[in-house]
């Protein structure tokens, strides 16, 4: 019997210095979209009389609980516009939480309460990453003689979060942009030489994933030498001619119903 309880008094002894000694503690999590992720406790094995209660977000709100003296599990997995529904699960054992089919919404802080001490969780959740567009940036062009010698790029993606975008020449990093907020557009401007022969990326990457677009310098710059042009003023003069043309034939058109509807009405 003294054994047992020496036992009792060592493991409380034990938990209380494992959980103070991370009290102010936040721990960083980092989990892709759709995959799930266990929050542990850092517990192997719950006491008789523990009341473990998980919370989300700024608020506090209450999202799984367990009574181990009552021996009932609760998940308020509809709370919250229901963003935890049939998503949560508690492991009875060690209190630890398990957010499954993670979504970006689910990116937050998380707080374990153990009886009267407590442990932090930041939680974000990457999603899947686009890949980067690269295209010609026509409003950097000017008549300088310069600019007849390079060719102006952009790098751009869309509705991202929590990444950096950079541009790469080689394996050498060139510049790139970060930003922590979600569902926003990014771009990145890049200038090279029309004869340039080095190889040049542009990569997207979170600290899970990462994706690359490798520049095609032949496909996007080339001159245009024989007209004095830059290739995105040969552009604009091209849709320019298109645009005159179609309105010619929209006149053309318009011309031949006045004459249809005039001997209509002689008739």
């Amino acid at each position: 019997m003294k054994k047992m309880f020496l036992r009792l008094v060592l493991f409380s002894l034990w938990r209380l210095l494992g959980v103070f000694a991370g009290l102010d503690e936040v721990k960083s999590v980092s989990v892709l979209e759709g995959d799930s992720v266990t929050l542990d406790s850092g517990f192997t094995e719950m006491m008789d009389d523990d009341m473990i209660l998980w919370r989300f977000g700024s608020e506090n709100t209450l999202i799984a609980q367990i009574d181990i003296l009552a021996g009932s599990i609760i998940l308020y997995d509809d709370v919250l516009d229901e963003r935890f529904r049939d998503r949560l699960k508690l492991d009875y054992q060690t209190g630890s939480l398990i957010i499954t089919n993670t979504r970006t919404e689910h990116t937050g802080l998380y707080q374990l309460q153990i009886n009267s001490v407590s442990k932090s969780f930041s939680l974000t959740v990457h999603a899947h990453l686009p890949v980067p567009v690269i295209s010609r940036d026509c409003s950097s062009s000017s008549s300088s003689s310069s600019s007849q010698q390079n060719c102006s790029l952009l790098c751009s993606v869309v509705n991202v979060g929590h990444v950096t975008l950079s541009w790469y020449k080689g394996n050498s990093l060139l510049s790139s942009i970060s930003v922590s907020d979600l569902s926003i557009s990014l771009s990145l401007p890049l200038e090279v030489e029309y004869q340039e022969k080095n190889s040049y990326s542009c990569v997207i990457n979170n600290p899970i994933r990462n994706q690359t677009t490798h520049l095609d310098i032949s496909k996007l710059c080339h001159t245009c030498s024989e007209v004095h042009l830059s290739c995105c003023d040969t552009v604009e003069a091209a849709m320019r001619l298109v645009v005159t043309a179609l309105v010619g034939v929209a006149s053309a058109a318009a011309a031949v119903l006045l004459i249809n509807d005039i001997r209509s009405a002689r008739g």
